[in-house]
């Protein structure tokens, strides 16, 4: 085939993918923005519930097997040493699985030592994540205070970062430890709660997603806490932006990306 030839062919297909490069969306038909509007809402609507359907099921066997350890310790006399045992059987069973570390094991027994009424934790708890009920049982002593925050929680949408700030800036305290009844109901769409529920680490390794997955969402996670941090500063700081392309050699042999970059003086 000749230079001409071959050069004619190229263009012959070439232009299909250069004219639908161009192609623009028609003008949207009346109603059409209302009714994709509520399509966005029905979307979200639907994931949460998913994610709350995860939540539940996630929680509610966590909050059962610390129950069952700490039964059989008291009734068999199995001791504290059981649990790496039980960690490790659980590892072998399911090696992609993290959820079933010691720790995490200890954290389900002190859950149910913490939160006696299954059917309370199934019903109201399980709209949290497993790692707000960690914080929970990491930073409060008592029950009225971690069913204070964990209301409150509930209630204003708390992620778990913001959560353990109102528990160190003594909240309950501040505002009063008055209680209303517990509502089940799908977190505020942009609340914080509503973000971390559908990034929740716990509910991704329960439900098999590999590294990768978690590691997007924990990148998303600090990017969008520390861009936040950044644009709060005020005067002196800018964001750059996120995934920058890094020229550590000067020539362009090495390069790689940072998850986002700021400048300041």
């Amino acid at each position: 085939m000749s230079k001409r030839a071959a050069k004619a062919k190229r263009k012959i297909v070439q232009a299909p993918l250069a004219q639908s490069s161009r192609t623009t969306l028609d003008r949207a038909p009346e109603g059409y923005a209302d009714w994709i509007r509520e399509l966005k809402v029905r979307v979200h609507e639907a994931r949460q519930r998913a994610a709350r359907a995860v939540n539940s099921e996630l929680v509610g066997l966590y909050w059962r097997i610390g129950r069952d350890i700490r039964a059989r310790q008291e009734a068999h006399d199995w001791g504290a040493k059981i649990v790496d045992r039980i960690a490790a059987d659980l590892k072998t069973a399911f090696p992609d699985t993290e959820g079933f570390s010691p720790r995490n094991l200890k954290y389900m027994r002190a859950f149910a030592v913490a939160w006696p009424d299954e059917d309370f934790v199934q019903r109201v708890l399980a709209q949290l994540p497993w790692y707000t009920h960690v914080a929970l049982l990491e930073k409060l002593d008592t029950f009225e205070e971690r069913r204070w925050y964990a209301q409150k929680a509930i209630e204003h949408g708390w992620s778990r970062n913001v959560l353990v700030l109102q528990i160190e800036a003594k909240a309950m305290k501040r505002t009063g430890a008055a209680l209303t009844n517990f509502k089940a109901r799908l977190p505020k769409p942009h609340s914080d709660l509503a973000r971390e529920s559908l990034k929740e680490p716990y509910r991704l390794d329960f439900l098999g997603l590999g590294d990768d997955a978690q590691e997007r969402a924990v990148e998303a996670a600090l990017v969008q806490h520390i861009t936040k941090f950044l644009l709060e500063l005020g005067a002196g700081f800018a964001f750059v932006g996120r995934q920058r392309v890094l020229d550590v050699s000067g020539a362009g042999e090495r390069r790689g990306r940072v998850p986002c970059a700021d400048e300041h003086p």
